[in-house]
């Protein structure tokens, strides 16, 4: 029997690799993480001006706005984009005329800010093209901040009375174990950064698995080649074969989609060595995994990744265990179609919940949801992660994992045997009924 399943695995692994729609396939998923890693240095090869500082000049028929302008243009873009910020080049210019010609040719914009007795200041701003809308915020901001300084003048104010009349109430937060808030920030950095990233993969690969097992099981039997296959092994091993072949091909695939995103950061380090591209890439990486590391989360992901893992390649096993079944009771493409809808709501459904898991901190049906079967693999780390349930919760899911893979191994073997030989498209649901209440297996 082992030869016979590992041949029908090899078989099965070729089908899939040796093709030129899997080499071609290949090529494009890794120039679209390659390209995804690298997107802003694609764009400015094509022209993007990302670096580019944004051409302000002003009129100042106030006399005594532009200082002010400048100084709270410059200030919100460093609120906003970081001390190393550079993203504007102001200057002041006699008349809107002196730049008008070479806005129009260049691009930037001219800011004519003049007298108003209603509005203190009336601005017009223009430009090539329509200004974008992070900039005619941060300009809006600035010029609003021109009229205040300006009213205050007006009314004799000074600037400590409207540093006063500005200022923020000061709000401080204490917690009575200070160690909840290393916790609850590398729980942040996890949730918001981590998981999204880590559990796309899967409900992504799970849907390909179903897919894949599905579709080679009804080409073989709408060619008749089940019928010469079947006839030299069980369906017992074909069954195995399929499974462990679909698995490792997908598991294959994780390894070889991650070996393209290190690829990418590589390709980026290269390209931006010594330039401020790669520097600030690997600046926001390293810190924000030492701090994932550094915090109590970091503790306990040597124990969450190694149970993560495991439920993860469980619940492959029970998608294709699951795709084999239902497979092998449809005759056509477009009935396992509509056989495996269940299934996707059901993925779905554990991907939402992933997502969101934060939302429903306490909640007792998201903490039930994470023991369902399927939706394990994704909620049930997620909940870990927030401290919603603990290790031994993790664990029950794992087992209740098992115990679906092995009811799925007793009662589908049953189901596969006599589906995969069955041509008929009728009574889908008493075939299966019929089917589990014979327990010869051969």
């Amino acid at each position: 029997m082992r030869s016979k399943l590992n041949f029908l695995i090899g078989v099965s692994l070729a089908r899939k690799v040796k093709t030129k729609w899997f080499v071609v396939a290949q090529i494009l998923l890794c120039l679209l993480v390659v390209g995804m890693i690298n997107l802003d240095i694609l764009i400015k090869s094509f022209g993007g001006d990302f670096d580019d500082a944004v051409k302000i000049y002003v009129v100042d028929e106030t006399e005594s706005s532009y200082e002010i302008f400048k100084e709270a243009l410059l200030l919100n873009e460093k609120n906003l984009y970081g001390e190393d910020s550079a993203l504007y080049e102001i200057e002041k210019i006699a008349k809107v005329e002196d730049k008008k010609e070479e806005v129009g040719d260049e691009g930037g914009i001219i800011v004519d800010i003049k007298k108003s007795e209603e509005n203190t200041i009336e601005v017009e701003l223009i430009s090539k093209e329509t200004v974008d809308t992070y900039d005619y915020s941060l300009i809006s901001s600035a010029l609003n901040s021109v009229k205040v300084v300006l009213v205050m003048d007006d009314l004799g104010l000074t600037a400590e009375d409207y540093s006063k009349i500005m200022s923020d109430v000061t709000i401080t937060t204490s917690l009575v174990n200070e160690n909840n808030k290393t916790e609850e920030e590398g729980t942040e950095m996890i949730m918001t950064t981590v998981f999204p990233i880590f559990i796309l993969p899967i409900f992504v690969l799970s849907l390909f698995l179903v897919q894949m097992i599905g579709a080679e099981v009804n080409d073989e039997k709408t060619t008749k080649a089940m019928e010469i296959i079947i006839s030299n092994v069980s369906p017992k091993t074909h069954f195995f074969a399929k499974v462990i072949a679909g698995n490792l091909f997908v598991i294959g695939q994780a390894v070889l989609t991650c070996g393209y995103g290190g690829l990418g950061i590589f390709i980026r380090h290269l390209l931006t060595k010594g330039g401020s591209g790669g520097a600030a890439f690997f600046d926001e990486i390293g810190p924000m995994i030492s701090s994932m590391l550094e915090s109590s989360i970091g503790d306990k992901l040597v124990i969450i990744l190694p149970l993560a893992i495991v439920l993860i390649l469980l619940t492959f096993v029970a998608y294709a265990l699951l795709a084999g079944v239902l497979a092998s009771m449809t005759t056509t493409t477009e009935d396992y179609q509509q056989v495996q809808v269940p299934i996707m709501i059901l993925s779905l459904l554990g991907y939402y919940l992933g997502i969101m898991a934060g939302m429903f901190k306490g909640s007792l049906v998201i903490k039930i949801f994470s023991f369902v079967p399927f939706i394990s693999a994704i909620l049930a780390p997620s909940l870990l992660v927030l401290g919603q349930i603990g290790i031994l919760e993790m664990i029950i899911s794992i087992v209740i994992m098992l115990l679906t893979n092995f009811l799925l191994i007793k009662y589908g073997l049953r189901i596969y045997k006599v589906g995969i030989l069955n041509y008929s498209s009728s009574g889908l649901w008493k075939k299966m009924a019929k089917a589990l209440k014979n327990d010869s297996i051969r």
